[in-house]
C-alpha cells in the first residue's frame, strides 16, 4: 500500500526540511523585521538556476557552483531592496510579488540560457535528466556509506539526504536562536513593532531591513539548491507564487513568532499536503486523478482555514501576544 511506503514518506521529510529553511528566511524578514515579502520563492529560483547553469553549461564543481547561487540570490536581493525597502509595505508586498514573478517569467523565456519552460530537462538537452554530471549523486552515495557504517545497517539515498537536510534545519534554528536575542535581533524586531522609534534612537533601519532580506535570501537560495538537488529535474512552473505563501502557512502553523515552532509547522504542512494524496478511497475514486488533484488543494486550504479559526495563534504560539498586537 503506497501509505506505507517508507521511501515516499523520506521523501516527505526531506521536503519539509527544506520547508522549514525556506520558511525560516521569510521568518528573518516578516516575523522578525516585519518586511512582507511575497516574492521570496524568487531566491529559491535563482539560486537553483544559477547552480545548475553553471554546473552543466560551464563545468564549474558543485560547491563552487551552490556558493554562487547564494551569491546569486544576494544580489537579487540587493536589486530587489534598495529601491523597494524605503516603500510602506503594502506597496513593498506589491513590489516583492512583482519581483518573484519577473524571475519565474525570466527563467521561462530565455531557453538558451535556463531551458526555458521545461527547465533543466532543456538545459541539458534532449533525452538527458541528470542535473549534476553524477557528482551529486556520488557525494550522496558516499554520504549513504558511511551513515550505513555509524547506524550498523542499510541506508539509501533518501534516508541520507532527509538526515542531512534536518540537521542543517537545527543547527540553522540554533544559530538564529541566538541571533535572535542579540543587539542585531532585537533592533530588527524594534524596527517591525516601531520603526520610527528605532531612527529616533540613531539606527539605520533602512540598512537593518536590507541586511535581514540580503539573510532571508540566503536562506531561500539554500532551500532552492536542496530542493534542486532532491528532485533532479526542475521548471519555471516549479517556482510558482504559491511556495511563498507555503512558507507563510508554515509559520502561521507553528506560531508566528516562535523560531522553535518553523520545524513543526513544516511537518505539519507536508502530512497535510503529502496525505491527501491518498484521497482515493470510495466515493472519491469515482472523480478523475486530475480533478483529485484539485480536490487536495482544497482540502489543505479548508484545513488550514479551520486550524486559524479554532487557534489563530499557531500551534505553539501565544493567544495573548496575539491580542496584544491588536
Amino acid at each position: 500500500m503506497d501509505f506505507l511506503n517508507l521511501a515516499f514518506w523520506t521523501f516527505v521529510a526531506s521536503t519539509a526540511g527544506i520547508y522549514a529553511i525556506f520558511a525560516l528566511g521569510l521568518y528573518v524578514q516578516f516575523s522578525m523585521a516585519g518586511l512582507p515579502n511575497f516574492g521570496h520563492v524568487a531566491f529559491m529560483a535563482i539560486g537553483a538556476y544559477t547552480m545548475a547553469i553553471l554546473v552543466v553549461r560551464y563545468s564549474v564543481s558543485l560547491p563552487v557552483a551552490s556558493m554562487a547561487g547564494i551569491a546569486a540570490a544576494i544580489v537579487l536581493a540587493l536589486i530587489l531592496g534598495i529601491p523597494s525597502l524605503r516603500l510602506r509595505a503594502d506597496y513593498l508586498a506589491i513590489a516583492t510579488v512583482a519581483g518573484g514573478e519577473i524571475v519565474r517569467y525570466l527563467a521561462m523565456n530565455l531557453p538558451d540560457l535556463t531551458g526555458g519552460p521545461i527547465g533543466s530537462i532543456g538545459l541539458l538537452g534532449p533525452g538527458q535528466i541528470a542535473l549534476y554530471n553524477g557528482g551529486w549523486q556520488r557525494s550522496l552515495d558516499e554520504l549513504t556509506t558511511a551513515l550505513s557504517a555509524v547506524i550498523g545497517a542499510a541506508a539509501n539515498r533518501d534516508l541520507t539526504m532527509a538526515l542531512m537536510v534536518w540537521s542543517i534545519v537545527l543547527v540553522l534554528i540554533v544559530l538564529f536562536r541566538r541571533l535572535e536575542r542579540s543587539p542585531w535581533g532585537r533592533v530588527l524586531k524594534g524596527i517591525r513593532e516601531d520603526e520610527m522609534a528605532v531612527t529616533a534612537v540613531g539606527k539605520n533601519v533602512f540598512a537593518f531591513k536590507l541586511q535581514a532580506l540580503m539573510l532571508g535570501a540566503v536562506l531561500g537560495a539554500a532551500a532552492g539548491l536542496l530542493l534542486a538537488l532532491q528532485i533532479g529535474v526542475f521548471s519555471p512552473d516549479d517556482y510558482q507564487p504559491t511556495l511563498t505563501f507555503y512558507a507563510y502557512l508554515i509559520l502561521i502553523l507553528g506560531g508566528m513568532n516562535r523560531l522553535w515552532a518553523i520545524p513543526v509547522g513544516a511537518v505539519v504542512f507536508s502530512l497535510l499536503y503529502a496525505g491527501t494524496r491518498f484521497l482515493n478511497f470510495f466515493p472519491l475514486s469515482l472523480i478523475d486523478s486530475g480533478s483529485r488533484a484539485f480536490l487536495r488543494l482544497f482540502l489543505v486550504g479548508f484545513l488550514l482555514v479551520l486550524f486559524m479559526a479554532v487557534r489563530p495563534q499557531g500551534m505553539l504560539g501565544n493567544r495573548r501576544e496575539l491580542l496584544l498586537e491588536k
